[in-house]
């Protein structure tokens, strides 16, 4: 029993690390630090400890170091949660979910670096490696997001015989992912163009990226007023402190990611408003699944 207490703060402490993880391989992107190790994986430079003699290798150095602790931190959770929970407990299967995504994600960032999809590679292979690599991500933090949040009390929850809300639910994280994965794909073309010196002239793949950054900003605002208006019919349809809650903390998130993506766009994308602008897509990521997990509960309330 004592193992359950003190196992929500752990997984908890899991997802936070793995958002530093994701928002770290932000920096190693905008950087262009992807090739810091060399075309070696997992070592760095053929090393365990290499010398780290240039910003490159700390940058590329730091991410890898980072992602084995954050796989360490899945592996321990996964034991974990074995050992503390019995069988078919949802906490189980959220951490199962979280070390599947994990393996794909060890596998997908060898993948950037042994195929040399880092740097100023401006192929399509690499657009959609990175789709393939934020929805991956994507899925591993909400997989141990819904570990961390049934540990803590959190509902088993469900699609089906949820009438509009779970059709409208559906809808809208499918909407988010796209959207937040459409975002990395044009992050990827601001650091080619921007901090690389890739111009349209000289990569008709940065020139398609380009043209399609126009759409961003507005598809954002339409898939966040989607969600401000879901929010609000959550919070009437399921009137309970939970749907509330996380109804009114997503619109303030929805709200800072829309002034993030304008002052991004004003300072014409630098680094650190790079990985404000992820960490704000991050948690809207989360927000969502937050609240379509207490809207669509079981057990929750219903209004006619």
């Amino acid at each position: 029993m004592r193992s359950q207490e003190k196992f929500p703060a752990f997984a908890w402490g899991t997802l936070i690390l793995n958002i530093f993880v994701s928002l770290w391989g932000a920096v190693v992107r905008a950087t262009g630090s992807g090739a810091g190790c060399g075309a070696h994986w997992p070592t760095c430079d053929g090393e365990i400890v290499p010398g780290l003699q240039t910003s490159d290798q700390w940058v590329e150095y730091t991410h890898r170091l980072s992602s084995g602790l954050a796989l360490l931190a899945v592996i321990v959770m996964l034991i974990w949660a074995f050992r503390a929970y019995g069988s078919g407990h949802l906490v189980r299967k959220g951490a199962v979910a979280a070390m599947i995504f994990m393996i794909l994600e060890s596998l997908v960032g060898a993948a950037l670096v042994l195929f040399g999809w880092v740097e100023a590679d401006d192929s399509m292979a690499r657009v959609y490696i990175m789709g393939v690599h934020l929805t991956n991500t994507l899925l591993l933090l909400g997989s141990i997001f819904l570990t961390a949040y049934w540990s803590s009390g959190g509902k088993a929850f469900g699609f089906k015989k949820q009438g509009k809300l779970g059709w409208l639910h559906g809808i809208g994280l499918a909407l988010g992912l796209v959207l937040v994965v459409t975002g990395a794909i044009i992050a990827l073309g601001d650091s080619l163009f921007l901090q690389i010196g890739l111009t349209p002239e000289q990569s008709p793949v940065l020139a398609g990226i380009l043209a399609i950054r126009l759409y961003h900003p507005l598809t954002s605002i339409l898939v966040g007023f989607y969600w401000i208006i879901l929010a609000f019919y959550s919070a009437a349809a399921r009137p309970n402190p939970g749907v509330k809650k996380s109804s009114w903390i997503l619109i303030i998130i929805i709200l800072l990611t829309w002034l993030a993506g304008y002052v991004n766009n004003w300072l014409h994308a630098p680094v650190t408003m790079q990985v404000i602008h992820l960490l704000l897509a991050d948690l809207f990521w989360l927000a969502i699944v937050w609240l379509s997990a207490e809207t669509l509960a079981r057990d929750a309330p219903r209004r006619a």
